[in-house]
């Protein structure tokens, strides 16, 4: 049986992941060379085994003698791919599964790989018992990481922040399958979904998030951006335009800009936005999204915001959404979980810091400074916007007037919760300066 060529994009990305890629970019350049057919598998394929790769691994680690380290690393990945397959997949029987991982590890794995496979697989399939994992209430940590597929040390942490309870619901949000959402630009979310719904994509709203449209299957992005002028963006990142609440008519700077949904946004109503970005390709997204959306009255600069291109008191409004740990968006980005490190937390921390340093002097006295996160971790979120305020008193926390107060913590600033809310994790607080 020869294997199919959604297997072999599959361990293609995972193989992109495992050098470093992202698997979002490495997945789409894969999905470009599949026929239309084969797209929708192979994504599920993908995106399901990494999001499980802890669960997937705690239950084939008892049928590899020598331990799933000793594998060569496309041979542990051909596995992978498999037992997802096998534990979540429907439409392919068990034997043409088994079969495609034969081949497929022969193929890559040389000598040998192809019967290790083969016995690992069938004695999955004989196996009748209920996986053995850690005890839920004796170690609910190493339950949580092998069960809820995450690294044990974020789900210590988060443990620690928050509890068992919630750590569990937060695990389990993040492994579910992401939803998909557009925020309309130029146009209400009202008439958004009327236009969806006339081009025949059924479409609902978020009642948290107004500015977000639901858009249900089976439509995918590409039929929603041609009904309607919109970018694909989750409710989260929305409310942080939102929340920062740019009066209109204003010089505005969006410094970390890419892909540029933030940017769009602040631009319908701004005299002029400046977005940034210190990666030319990246920056390339938001001029494709400009181009689509007909945007005027936007520049878009190469540049790194530790270095900003202002005059200092030159902006009305200075967005900083800042690179960070991300733990917001893992179910959008299973690999996230599984590159990230303990060291990366204070290395960003300290990036942070130098880009709100850089962005202090650039609103104008009762201008804006909006720091915003895609991260749950507080070093990230409430204990640098202290820093910041520690350091720079001209500047004080203004949360906007009519913002709904579910979303604000008790000092008004956002916090959204994947936990909470069903959608990705983000913070926001809306800094002014003093005039």
């Amino acid at each position: 049986m020869s294997v199919t060529p959604g297997r072999r994009a599959a361990l293609e990305v995972l193989r992109a992941v495992r050098r470093g890629a992202l698997a979002d970019r490495a997945l789409a350049r894969a999905l470009d060379r599949l026929e239309p057919r084969e797209r929708a598998w192979t994504q599920e394929l993908v995106y399901g085994t990494l999001r499980l790769r802890g669960r997937l691994d705690h239950l084939l680690a008892p049928l590899v003698r020598r331990g799933l380290a000793a594998l060569e690393p496309d041979v542990l990945a051909v596995l992978r791919l498999a037992a997802y397959q096998l534990l979540e997949m429907e439409g392919v029987p068990d034997y043409a599964a088994v079969s495609q991982a034969v081949e497929q590890a022969r193929a890559v794995g040389g000598r040998g790989a192809d019967r290790l496979v083969n016995g690992v697989l069938r004695a999955w399939l004989a196996r009748r018992e209920e996986p053995a994992w850690p005890d839920p209430d004796r170690d609910p940590a190493g339950y949580l990481a092998a069960w809820g597929s995450h690294p044990r040390w974020l789900v210590e942490r988060w443990i620690a922040r928050w509890g068992v309870e919630e750590t569990r619901r937060l695990v389990e949000a993040n492994n579910r399958r992401p939803e998909l959402y557009v925020r309309p630009i130029g146009v209400s979310a009202a008439d958004a979904i009327a236009r969806l719904g006339a081009a025949g994509i059924a479409a609902e709203p978020v009642p948290f998030a107004p500015d977000s449209v639901r858009v249900l299957p089976p439509a995918g992005a590409a039929e929603a951006l041609a009904a309607v002028p919109a970018v694909v963006q989750d409710p989260a990142a929305a409310l942080v335009v939102r929340y920062a609440a740019v009066p209109p008519g204003g010089l505005v700077a969006d410094l970390a800009a890419a892909p540029g949904g933030k940017a769009l946004a602040l631009a319908e109503h701004a005299r002029y936005t400046v977005a940034a970005d210190a990666s030319p390709a990246r920056l390339g997204r938001v001029r494709e999204n400009a181009a689509r959306l007909g945007a005027q009255r936007l520049g878009l600069l190469v540049a790194d915001a530790r270095r900003p291109p202002l005059r200092d008191a030159a902006a009305d409004a200075v967005l900083l959404d800042v690179p960070c740990t991300g733990t917001g968006t893992f179910r959008r980005h299973p690999d996230a979980r599984w590159r990230l490190r303990p060291a990366d937390l204070d290395a960003l921390v300290a990036l942070q810091r130098q880009m709100l340093e850089a962005a202090a002097p650039l609103p104008r006295p009762g201008g804006l400074l909006i720091y915003s996160t895609c991260s749950l971790e507080p070093e990230e979120n409430e204990a640098q916007v202290d820093w910041f305020l520690d350091r720079h008193r001209e500047y004080a926390l203004r949360p906007p007037a009519g913002f709904d107060p579910a979303l604000l913590d008790a000092r008004g600033r956002l916090v959204v919760l994947p936990q909470r809310w069903g959608v990705d994790g983000a913070f926001a607080a809306r800094l002014q300066r003093r005039p």
